[in-house]
């Protein structure tokens, strides 16, 4: 119905304008109401934590603590939620989600999360892995350190380079968790193709065997939650997976030499093949870590690059040293 400007709709109007207003914004209050709690919830059960831990480490009762978690906070304060983002050994990205979720702004631009809150305690150790990190940065391919949860201590700029297209998210980053990353992460396909046959129920077989071997890792436990609460990953992971293995064997849930298909960071390549080579030393074993590297083979029609150490002559592509070229 046409109405002068100057006098607006009828009050009736009006009033069933923002009654419709108020419910969408009650509606999208409570559900970023329950994602506030999940995400404490989760992070704190993905560090194998309990409320008691949590209250300890914030130095508060745990009384106080179970409030926070169940969002019974008058006000979010940076002072809290910077010692939540502490406690809870959030990196950079997730302190910034934590902010944007739980008071839909920026933290302060002064705070920064410490780079090595996943590095080992032991000097030997963590001079090592300094060094690594250098030999790692070497390697073309994308390639990270993850341990027996999937949590990831250390990628090259190449793995930054084939998820910078993956949006944030709070609790399934792949250079947080790369398990977490697969299973929850509605970008994961978008990168990794045939992502439920090819990635997803491989790595939940790999899952179930690590969980049979430490049943009571509480962060393996807080994955098994996770799962169980998305039904579609339930299927797969008690129906799904027990019928991959029966149909194609044991050994098609190694992570060694299994060959996948990526989306490369570079447009013009596009859909490429990817082996996965896992493999350790003694000071990894030590720290529980493997070396997981992404070998991507160039897309056919594509001209590949000179090695590191020079021009390829010309008619010689790589090969194995321990087998002669063949003559002319």
């Amino acid at each position: 119905m046409l109405h002068l400007a100057a006098v607006g709709p009828s009050d009736g109007l009006a009033r069933a304008g923002e009654e419709r207003l108020a419910g969408e914004e009650s509606a999208r209050g409570a559900v970023r109401s329950e994602r506030r709690k999940e995400i404490l919830r989760q992070r704190r059960e993905e560090l194998g934590l309990s409320q008691e831990d949590l209250a300890a480490r914030l130095r508060i009762s745990v009384r106080a603590y179970g409030n926070w978690e169940r969002g019974l906070v008058k006000e979010w304060t940076d002072r809290k939620l910077l010692a939540l983002a502490e406690a809870l050994e959030m990196s950079e990205r997730q302190c910034f989600w934590l902010f944007r979720i739980m008071v839909d702004r920026d933290p302060p631009p002064t705070w920064r999360a410490s780079e090595e809150n996943r590095l080992p305690d032991d000097p030997a150790q963590r001079d090592y892995l300094c060094d690594y990190a250098a030999l790692m940065e070497v390697v073309p391919y994308p390639s990270f350190l993850v341990d027996h949860r999937w949590d990831v201590a250390l990628t090259n700029s190449a793995f930054d380079k084939l998820f910078q297209s993956v949006r944030p998210h709070p609790t399934a980053l792949p250079d947080d968790n790369f398990l977490r990353f697969v299973l929850f992460h509605p970008d994961a396909a978008a990168v990794l193709e045939d992502h439920e046959p090819a990635w997803c129920v491989p790595l939940l077989a790999q899952f179930a065997a690590a969980l049979e071997a430490a049943p009571e890792d509480e962060g393996l436990r807080s994955i098994r939650q996770e799962v169980a609460r998305d039904p579609f990953m339930e299927a797969a992971y008690r129906y799904g997976v027990p019928h991959w293995l029966a149909t194609h064997g044991a050994g098609a849930a190694e992570r060694d030499g299994a060959v996948r298909t990526v989306r490369h960071w570079d447009p013009q390549w596009g859909l490429v093949r990817c082996r996965l080579v896992a493999e350790s030393s003694r000071m990894l074993d030590a720290m529980g870590l493997t070396r997981i590297t992404m070998v991507l083979s160039t897309p056919q029609g594509a001209a590949a690059g000179p090695a590191r150490g020079g021009a390829v002559p010309h008619g010689q592509g790589p090969r194995l040293r321990a087998v002669p070229a063949l003559e002319d």
